[in-house]
Formats: structure tokens, C-alpha cells, sequence
């Protein structure tokens, strides 16, 4: 039996969900205030639990991807800790003349997440 498919709609709309059900309102809130309207309460409440699933794999993805950017400060300096031991001038050029093709490619990715901006949670970005 094949799998059901998220709806893209429905994950959208539950990934800009604020899930705090106020009592005033009785209804879900987008994440900046405002509430959902009766179309949107209506997907929300038809969303299965493929959607669900899918939300959740989506915030594990960029919970992944922010440990990596929090971690990469330190990955960097354990990575180019040997070759600035083997250096008199302890410059990042220096120890790059020092690398590999493959050891470069590594330190390309090691400083991406340092040098680009931190992106903000977004459904099917991550």
C-alpha cells in the first residue's frame, strides 16, 4: 500500500503555526499573532498525520542544520589545529598552501556556515 503524501498547503500553513490554542480565540495563531482564518482552521483541521510527520522531519532538518552552524566554530579550529602546529606564522593562508585538494574542499565546507548568515526556518528549505 502506498504511502500517503503531505499536502504542501497543509505543511505551510502548520509550519507558520504558533500550536498555543488560546482560550479567548479558541483558535491556532500564526507564529507572528495573528489567528488563523476559518479556511485555515479548516486545514488544520483535515491535516493527517503525514503532515505531522513531515513537520517533524522538516524541524529535525533544521534543528541538524543549526547544531552545524553552532558546532562549526570549534570543527574549524579542531581541523586546522594540525597545520597551524606545523606553521612558525600562524596564518590561515600559510595553512592552506599546507592542504590538499581534499582538505581544502574540507575547509570550504567547515567555513560556510561560519561566513554565511544564519537562515531562518522556512517549510522545504531544509
Amino acid at each position: 500500500m502506498p504511502k500517503t503524501q503531505a499536502r504542501p498547503e497543509i505543511v505551510v500553513l502548520l509550519c507558520d503555526a504558533d500550536f498555543k490554542r488560546r482560550r479567548e480565540t479558541n483558535t491556532w495563531h500564526h507564529l507572528d499573532g495573528r489567528p488563523f482564518s476559518k479556511d485555515e482552521q479548516g486545514f488544520v483541521r483535515r491535516a493527517t498525520r503525514v503532515e505531522f510527520e513531515e513537520i517533524a522531519s522538516q524541524l529535525k532538518r533544521y534543528r541538524d542544520y543549526r547544531r552545524t552552524v553552532d558546532e562549526a566554530p570549534d570543527a574549524l579550529e579542531q581541523f586546522l589545529a594540525p597545520f597551524m602546529q606545523r606553521l612558525a606564522e600562524k596564518k590561515l593562508g600559510n595553512a592552506v598552501e599546507l592542504m590538499n585538494e581534499d582538505e581544502r574542499v574540507e575547509l570550504d565546507r567547515l567555513l560556510g556556515p561560519i561566513v554565511d548568515p544564519v537562515r531562518p526556518f522556512a517549510p522545504y528549505t531544509f
